[in-house]
């Protein structure tokens, strides 16, 4: 009786298999996660363009909140991970030691060079992909919201295709009571924009 079980057990998660297996690329969807981040600085607009040539069927965006109430296009909270911001502002870290894009205004966070994600070991920033666009060296900046949208807009007139976003899972896409005018100042006749909020 073991044996036939471990036999129609065997056989049913062949079978799952094969039929995960044999789906064809048509019913799959590519959601460009910060764009093509392993080619170039995650979320920046030469990102967004190389996911989108590459095919992706969504260009997914992490929104933060400036001060000034303005829709950034950046994957954490914080600007230290991946700009000057600590150089440029060295008295705006709070007192984690991080830089908050809600504390720093649209125009600070546009003087501020974009660079590799990297993180601070043994008083040195490393990078996450070492060595692929040399740090504090690359022309790379933080773009709105409504840029990128501007922006993917010129590519599908210019390409005829139809690419929609998909903006991610910060707290931001959704402002706290008060601060609601903005999206419906900027975003409205986007088409195709999903707006959600993470859970929790």
């Amino acid at each position: 009786m073991k044996m036939k079980l471990t036999a129609l057990m065997s056989g049913m998660i062949l079978s799952s298999s094969a039929l995960c297996f044999s789906a064809t690329a048509a019913d799959k969807m590519v959601i460009a996660h910060r764009g093509a981040s392993g080619y170039l600085p995650e979320h920046t607009l030469p990102a967004k363009a190389m996911a989108y040539a590459q095919g992706a069927d969504y260009l997914e965006q992490d929104l933060v909140m400036t001060k000034d109430d303005r829709l950034v296009v950046l994957h954490d909270h914080y600007l230290d991970r991946v700009t000057d911001v600590a150089q440029r502002f060295p008295q705006r870290a709070r007192k984690d030691g991080r830089f908050y894009a809600i504390d720093f205004t649209l125009a600070e966070i546009k003087s501020l060079k974009f660079t590799e994600g990297f993180e601070p070991k043994n008083g040195k920033n490393v990078q996450t992909y070492p060595g692929r666009f040399p740090m504090g060296k690359s022309d790379f900046r933080i773009h709105t919201f409504e840029e990128e949208i501007e922006f993917v807009q010129g590519l599908n007139h210019s390409t005829g295709k139809k690419h929609r976003y998909l903006p991610g899972n910060q707290s931001a896409v959704v402002p706290p009571p008060g601060r609601q005018r903005y999206c419906r100042q900027h975003i409205e006749g986007a088409e195709g924009i999903w707006l959600y909020q993470q859970a929790g």
